[in-house]
Formats: structure tokens, C-alpha cells, sequence
């Protein structure tokens, strides 16, 4: 029996990882898509039988191609693979159709046992064993690696923050990049030109990697932030500090414990501060204006859905710890 197999991911660490987990005794009849609208396309032109779909992806997100499958009644049995693990996104997937949710780095116990429960082990469906050496040969730049790492690491943190708000978090999609001190300004998204900012910064380190951990927060989200936080309950009040604090406490730790288990290294951190409050972005960023050194960013645009809350985090990594990450990378991957 052949059982076609579709895996959709922006990420083509993603897919690899996917490809690999499958079980041994499934087909070799793999395709791949790399957002949702190519995978939707190769539903209705090809079919499969199975969609790994990831949630995080652009043109056309999870959601959106779980959406096209109920309203279009494409046959296809989907499990989401998703680094976002909020509460509310296990939900939504579940009502839109997939039968299951698997969290990211992929488990092959715990896909084996989704599928054993639609009657989709390979032991009971006569498939051909998959040929490891018909998949396609990837090559990967430290780049696709961390972005990948990035999405699960803030998939954690949001998961965190959203059960601590009671809210859902919109997942961006993490950008990667060497860029220069002084362009820093520039590279960050979402960013307009008269808004106001407060900023906290957190110093880490560990085997040979460090870096600094930056949480730039608009003016205009602060007092939302309070209420959320419950600061605007009778008798309660705390200054815009103390809401940075906490913010920064929650998405500077989750993030980097998420990152640091990826790469198998424990970050040490330093103590937070603050950079600046209620300025505008060139001069919250104006000690990175002096340094020419490169700095590889990790950059999460963050949005609370239905709050009018936004902030950017930023995971910069020194230009010496580049090469430290390539070998780590190295050695994880043999």
C-alpha cells in the first residue's frame, strides 16, 4: 500500500527533521511545499493521503490552508507541526480538522502514537519502507538553522507569556541576519518613524557564545500592558519600569532556555537594565551606533492578538560567537 505523503513547512530544517522522523516502514513518496498556498496546489492537483503542516509559514499560513481543506473538502488527513504551542493554537488546529498536534522538534514516539490511532502505522498498512537515500540532500546555512531554532525558542516564550495573559500571541515568522552595529535601527520591522520606545537589555553568555537580549517597547502598548498585567486594578499602580521588567523577565528567559536546549548549552544571564525610556528608536540604540563590529540578529516582531500590543525582540549575537555556532551546529548534526 502506498500512502502519499505532503509536508509543508517554510523551513527546510523543518522539512528534513520531518522527513527524517517518518516511519521506517512508510512509503517513499514524499512531497514537499513551502508555504501553504503551493501545498494547497499540490492537494488538488496530485492529492495525498497525509499533510504535515506547519503553522508559522508566509503567503499562506496553517491556518489558512486548514480553512481551504474543510471549505473545498480536499481528502487529506492533516497533523500540524507547529513550534507554536499556545494553548489556543492546539485548539484552533483541532476545530479547523487536523487530527493532532505535535509540537516541534518533532518526537517520533509521539507521531508514531498519533498514527497508530487513525490506523496509519506502517505495521498495519502494507507501505514500502521508505528509502532514506531518495530524500533530497540539503544544504544549510547557519542561518536556516538558527531561524528554525528561533520559531521553536518563540514558540516557548509565547506560550509562556500567553498563559500567563490569558491571550493569544500572532506568531511572526523570526528574521535572520548579519548586519552592522549602526544599521541596527534600520533592520528592525515594524518600527515607525515618530513613535516612542523603552527598551531593556539583558547581557549572556555560555560556551563561547554570547550576546545581548533586547526588548524594544512602544509608548502606545504600555498602558494596555498594564491591564493585562492587572496594574490598573484599584489601589495598584506601577511605573512603565516595572512592566518592562516583567516582560522582558518572561520573553528574555523562555527564549533563551528554548534556544540554549536547542544547542545544547546553558546561557548564564547578566542582570537586566534599562537602555532608555520614551525616546525614539535612534537614541535608545545609540551605543550600537559607535561599534563597527557585526552582530548576527535574531529579530521577533511580537503582536498580541485583539490588545493593540507590539513589541520587537532582539537576540544579538556577537561576531565572534558566529563561528563558536557553526561549530556547535557542527558537532548536533553529525
Amino acid at each position: 500500500m502506498t500512502i502519499r505523503i505532503l509536508i509543508c513547512d517554510d523551513s527546510a530544517l523543518a522539512r528534513k527533521q520531518i522527513a527524517n522522523t517518518l516511519p521506517q516502514g512508510w512509503t517513499n513518496q514524499i512531497q514537499f511545499a513551502n508555504n501553504g498556498t503551493e501545498a494547497l496546489d499540490l492537494l488538488r492537483v496530485q492529492g495525498a493521503d497525509v499533510l504535515f503542516l506547519d503553522l508559522n509559514m508566509p503567503v499562506l499560513d496553517g491556518y489558512g490552508v486548514l480553512e481551504a481543506i474543510k471549505l473545498q473538502d480536499l481528502p487529506v488527513i492533516t497533523v500540524v507541526v507547529s513550534g507554536d504551542i499556545q494553548p489556543l493554537a492546539r485548539q484552533r488546529v483541532k476545530t479547523l480538522g487536523a487530527i493532532g498536534f505535535i509540537k516541534k522538534p518533532i518526537n517520533s514516539d509521539e507521531l508514531m502514537q498519533l498514527l497508530s490511532q487513525y490506523g496509519l502505522n506502517p505495521l498495519h498498512t502494507g507501505a514500502q519502507p521508505i528509502r532514506r537515500e531518495a530524500l533530497p540532500t540539503l544544504t544549510l546555512s547557519l542561518q536556516d538553522y538558527l531561524q528554525e531554532m528561533a520559531n521553536i525558542a518563540m514558540g516557548q516564550a509565547s506560550n509562556l507569556l500567553a498563559r500567563l495573559l490569558n491571550v493569544f500571541i500572532q506568531q511572526p515568522i523570526p528574521k535572520v541576519a548579519m548586519i552592522a552595529r549602526s544599521e541596527l535601527s534600520m533592520a528592525i520591522s515594524a518600527v515607525e518613524g515618530n513613535s516612542h520606545y523603552s527598551a531593556v537589555c539583558q547581557g549572556f553568555v555560555g560556551a563561547g557564545v554570547s550576546g545581548e537580549a533586547l526588548l524594544l517597547f512602544s509608548d502606545s502598548s504600555i498602558e494596555a500592558m498594564a491591564r493585562l498585567l492587572h496594574y490598573d486594578e484599584p489601589g495598584t499602580t506601577a511605573p512603565d519600569m516595572e512592566i518592562l521588567m516583567d516582560m522582558s523577565s518572561i520573553l528574555f528567559g523562555a527564549f533563551l532556555q528554548g534556544l540554549g536546549d536547542q544547542l545544547d548549552i546553558h546561557f548564564g544571564l547578566d542582570q537586566p537594565s534599562i537602555l532608555g525610556q520614551h525616546q525614539q528608536l535612534e537614541a535608545l540604540l545609540e551605543h550600537h551606533r559607535q561599534q563597527p563590529e557585526q552582530l548576527l540578529c535574531i529579530e521577533i516582531p511580537y503582536e498580541l492578538e485583539q490588545q493593540h500590543i507590539s513589541c520587537n525582540l532582539l537576540v544579538l549575537l556577537t561576531e565572534d560567537s558566529v563561528t563558536r555556532l557553526e561549530q556547535r551546529l557542527s558537532y548536533l548534526t553529525e
